[in-house]
């Protein structure tokens, strides 16, 4: 019996013993890992932030009538250029009966008034023959009847200003006459022929007649979250694109920053603005949507590798990489790292344009 026990534990041993010698002979039997590597590059990396927004003309002048009516002619239109005082739109008058009533009143107080001084005149004349009355009183009441001939033409041209809007001698200084206050391109005409508008005034802003800006100073005015205006600073180039307007970068210089953010849908955003530096041939039409890569910085023909063939120590948390010395053999090299896209990244020193970098992270195939 003792025999037997004996017989199967040395089987059994023999069994392990031979299975675990199969199974290390398989494994290696395995082919190794076998790490690809990929050389330094030379290339232009761009650190930037992105804010979208829309091209907008630097000054936009609204022009808006001094007198309310009904627009009755219109002579310009979206798209014309125009100089300062040139002829926008023609108001016709709507008189306030209120204000009609008062000046005619003012026109029938003058003429009594100016017949009376007028026959003043006379007996003072009649008397002034005879040698009654001095020479002052009589040019006295010259004076007072000439006043009186003044105030009744006065009244009768305000009488025509309340109904028509403009009274002889007057018509080219004319609240009825829209004209332009600056030069540019008429950008919008948001009014019809027939349409009433309103004057401005201290408690009215008064209807727009016409918008007119200088097209060829635009700027790009959008908005960035709160994650990114930490690292943007005045001053800094912009690269514009515009949807509408495919394949053209157009530069810029970022001028305003906002000192305070606006909550838009649950996140803080801040407004920005650039200048858009002069185009000779391109014509930017304002109020297109746009993009704005905001240059953070920018390394230009510089020795580069990819991101992920970097590596970082658990201690120190400096970089570092792996270079090939001989057939599937490499050593840690470590590097400085200079401007990164998120892709590429400079490489300040510690490797050579002709090093093998180890691709540490790729996936083993099964």
């Amino acid at each position: 019996m003792k025999k037997s026990v004996t017989i199967a534990i040395l089987l059994l041993i023999v069994i392990v013993f031979g299975g675990s010698m199969y199974y290390l002979y398989q494994k290696n039997a395995e082919d190794p890992i076998i790490y690809e590597t990929e050389t330094p590059s030379t290339q232009t990396i761009v650190k930037k932030a992105v804010a979208t927004g829309s091209i907008l003309p630097l000054e936009e002048v609204l022009i808006k009538p001094n007198i309310s009516g009904v627009i009755e002619e219109i002579f310009v239109e979206g798209g014309d250029f125009v100089k300062s005082g040139d002829l926008l739109a023609k108001i016709k008058v709507v008189p306030n009966l209120s204000a009609l009533n008062d000046a005619k009143n003012a026109i029938d107080e003058a003429k009594i008034n100016l017949d009376d001084q007028m026959r003043n005149l006379e007996r003072q004349t009649t008397l002034f023959g005879k040698g009654v009355i001095s020479k002052t009183d009589m040019e006295r009441a010259q004076v007072t009847y000439d006043q009186a001939k003044q105030a009744y033409a006065a009244a009768n041209k305000r009488y025509d200003i309340v109904k028509t809007g403009t009274t002889s001698g007057f018509s080219n200084a004319a609240n009825t006459m829209i004209r332009a206050t600056v030069s540019g391109m008429v950008l919008e005409v948001p009014v019809e022929v027939g349409n009433q508008v309103i004057e401005s005034n201290n408690f009215n802003e008064g209807t727009t007649i016409a918008a007119i800006a200088d097209v060829n100073k635009m700027i790009f005015e959008g908005k960035v979250d709160e994650s990114e205006v930490g690292r943007i600073k005045e001053d800094l180039p912009l690269e514009i694109t515009v949807g509408a307007i495919e394949n053209k970068v157009f530069d810029a210089v970022l001028d305003y920053i906002a000192p305070k953010g606006k909550e838009e849908n649950g996140a803080i955003q801040f407004e920005i603005k650039g200048s858009l530096k002069k185009q000779d041939t391109t014509f930017i039409r304002a109020g297109l949507s746009a993009n704005a890569s905001i240059i953070l910085a920018r390394a230009d023909s510089v020795l580069a590798v990819k991101e992920a063939l970097v590596q970082f120590d658990g201690d120190t948390k400096k970089p570092f990489v792996e270079v090939e010395t001989a057939n599937q053999q490499f050593e840690r090299r470590d590097v400085k790292l200079g401007v990164s896209d998120g892709i590429f990244v400079e490489i300040k020193s510690g490797l050579a344009a002709t090093d093998k970098i180890k691709v540490w992270n790729a996936i083993a195939e099964e």
